[in-house]
């Protein structure tokens, strides 16, 4: 296998968007696909207390590990240019919510795409950081990731646009619009009307990727008003291994806090329908005590479309430290079915 193909595979069995499809339609340069994922497993353990140092309940349940359903459109314009879209919502298939069905629309955009222009895309989508920097460490089903995701100032109201590969390099730019049209005095926020920005560049060629990126993270989107800065790489050692490394930093504010610096390293192994993967931070906080966190996974694919799990996380958030290391890690195990 080559590295290539070993990063394929990787990707196959670990990501947590669905690889299978099933295509609808494919007629006169339209194609619309269809594809999911149902997800179900047991989780348990994690901190016994919460960030405001309340004591509960951490015992086993039975949960829906992020199923989803959604549909991918292509037209083809010209030799050169493709009109898409994307619609995909996420269910609790865990419980009969008769009052609730879909409960979130996670993907709904539209765009254009040319191999000579590049990619400009329009509506709710993963954030662009994500996709070009921090990627490479979303290896987990549910908790062990701690760099930034796939909401990061983006998720509903963003443009973003992407340009085409040039000797390795891929470089990006987003603006998400947080909007006061409406509302009355009283109801609009501190900050009022915000533009969000974000953009940065990719290397990538073979086995090695790096990307660098930078976000203005701004209050209405959970930030602190400052700006975000990550630099992500991973490297296929072999065709079984492959290693990751990145460092994400945020400004302090005087008004809301909230600065860091995280660094990150894991790996990933591979054999045969086998996958491992195993992540460490250092987390080092302006403003609070530095703080260490650790994951790890076992999965096996046992066809194509169906593969079993088992992850553990420690977060080892300070102020969440009154249980030992054992007590405060959190397990989960289950199996997908994707379609």
């Amino acid at each position: 296998m080559q590295k290539k193909q070993l990063a394929v595979a990787v990707t196959s069995l670990l990501s947590i968007s669905s690889v299978q499809a099933t295509t609808l339609y494919d007629q006169e340069g339209t194609k619309l696909d269809i594809y999911g994922r149902i997800a179900m497993g047991i989780a348990g353990g994690g901190p016994e207390f919460d960030s405001a140092g309340n004591k509960v309940d951490d015992g086993a349940e039975f949960v829906d590990v992020y199923s989803r359903l959604g549909f991918r459109m292509s037209h083809k314009v010209t030799s050169d240019l493709n009109a898409f879209g994307r619609l995909e919502w996420r269910f609790t298939g865990d419980e009969r919510n008769t009052d609730q069905g879909f409960n979130e629309i996670r993907q709904s955009y539209i765009g254009l795409a040319s191999k000579q222009y590049g990619t400009l895309q329009a509506g709710n989508f993963d954030s662009l950081y994500y996709q070009f920097v921090s990627a490479p460490f979303d290896v987990y089903l549910d908790r062990g990731l701690l760099f930034n995701s796939t909401g990061l100032q983006s998720r509903g109201d963003s443009i973003g646009y992407y340009t085409p590969e040039l000797n390795g390099f891929t470089s990006f730019l987003q603006v998400k619009h947080y909007s006061e049209r409406g509302l009355t005095t009283a109801e609009q926020s501190s900050e009022g009307e915000v533009v969000a920005a974000q953009g940065g560049i990719r290397y990538q060629q073979g086995p090695f990727k790096v990307g660098f990126g930078a976000v203005e993270n701004v209050v209405r989107g959970g930030g602190n008003g400052e700006m975000l800065y990550g630099l992500i790489g991973a490297y296929s050692l072999t065709d079984q291994l492959s290693m990751r490394l990145g460092v994400e930093a945020q400004d302090n504010s005087d008004i809301y806090g909230g600065g860091f610096e995280t660094v990150g390293l894991g790996g990933t192994y591979s054999t045969g329908p086998w996958a491992f993967t195993a992540d460490y931070y250092n987390v080092d906080r302006d403003e609070g005590e530095e703080s260490n966190a650790w994951a790890a996974g076992a999965y096996y694919k046992i066809s194509s479309a169906f593969d079993v799990f088992v992850e553990l996380a420690d977060g080892d958030a300070p102020g969440m430290r009154k249980e030992s290391s054992a007590d405060r890690t959190y397990w989960l195990t289950g199996a997908r079915y994707h379609f």
